[in-house]
């Protein structure tokens, strides 16, 4: 078939009233200037309510209605929260009642106890590999193995055990210590741990029966705060792949005893949108009961941001 060059009839096209379109933005939803002096509040009030300004409104509100009502607000940190310097902005989440509980992973607990020891972490990988250096801190290997070690064989949980170890020993540091501060609140810390991952196992006094059994006993004290996330809040900040995983377990435990998580929120919060992230977190344990959000940017700057909007909102 051979085609002309023929401008297509628009004379039959149809219209209709701009008026009667459904538009997703709309001037009600758009961002105000900031007024000077008004605050966290007013700049978080400021915010267009419209995508990532809609959703961080969203979880903020979320996590304020959580509190008020005595439900659960569980924290999932990864290592990049704590050494770049959160942990202050934590603890003191912490002491105005919006951590109900602590997951982490085993580069976290490295990271904060080495804070807590010294005030410094994180070491230059490429100049310590070579040498042979990298992950050897003798302080690092032999009192944190110590101490889960010890926990573990107290029936502790890995989390437990060192938080507990790090309030009871009171390093030089140790007022920078995101699980020394739990243990001091009250507040329970969980370790999800993959063997071989962390550089204290490459020390001789780790023990696989303890990291074994601690992090296991930690995943099963993780299943019991999800099973209470009915109308709470569950953030993951910066793991890209341990505490999705196992927060998904978790849920799926929880739904198989007939638990549930009706009005869950769910937020990941990452400088990237991660696979695991986006579909463990944000997606699957919600659908159906709760809304899941992901805001994107750096740690340093989004968890700042967060903490200074809920401690100015209007409903604490």
């Amino acid at each position: 078939m051979k085609l002309p060059y023929e401008e297509f009839d628009l004379s039959g096209i149809r219209t209709y009233p701009l008026a009667s379109r459904r538009s997703k933005a709309n001037a009600a939803d758009f961002a105000t200037a900031y007024v000077p002096g008004s605050g966290m509040r007013g700049w978080v009030e400021s915010l267009p309510r419209i995508l990532a300004g809609a959703d961080f409104a969203a979880v903020v509100d979320a996590i304020v209605a959580a509190r008020a009502r005595n439900r659960i607000v569980l924290w999932g940190i990864g290592a990049h929260v704590v050494k770049t310097g959160l942990g202050p902005v934590l603890i003191d989440l912490m002491e105005r009642g919006f951590v109900s509980a602590l997951a982490t992973n085993g580069a976290a607990v490295i990271h904060d106890f080495e804070l807590a020891l010294s005030g410094a972490t994180s070491e230059e990988v490429d100049e310590a590999l070579g040498p042979g250096r990298f992950g050897m801190a003798d302080e690092t290997g032999s009192l944190l193995n110590a101490a889960i070690n010890d926990g573990v064989a107290r029936g502790q949980g890995l989390g437990q055990a060192v938080a507990e170890w790090l309030d009871r020993s009171r390093p030089s540091h140790v007022h920078l210590s995101l699980l020394a501060a739990a243990a001091r609140f009250e507040i329970p810390v969980t370790v999800h741990v993959g063997i071989g991952t962390d550089i204290i196992h490459m020390h001789p006094a780790a023990s696989g029966a303890a990291l074994g059994e601690g992090s296991l006993r930690d995943f099963r004290y993780l299943v019991s705060n999800v099973a209470r996330l009915e109308q709470g809040v569950f953030l993951n900040c910066g793991s890209a792949v341990i505490l999705p995983e196992v927060f998904l377990k978790a849920v799926a435990l929880a739904r198989n005893a007939g638990i549930s998580l009706e009005g869950l929120t769910t937020a990941n919060m990452d400088f990237i949108r991660h696979y695991r992230a986006q579909t463990n977190v944000v997606s699957r344990p919600v659908a159906g009961i709760g809304r899941g959000y992901s805001l994107v940017g750096h740690h340093e700057l989004m968890i700042p941001l967060l903490a200074a909007a809920l401690t100015e909102s209007r409903m604490v």
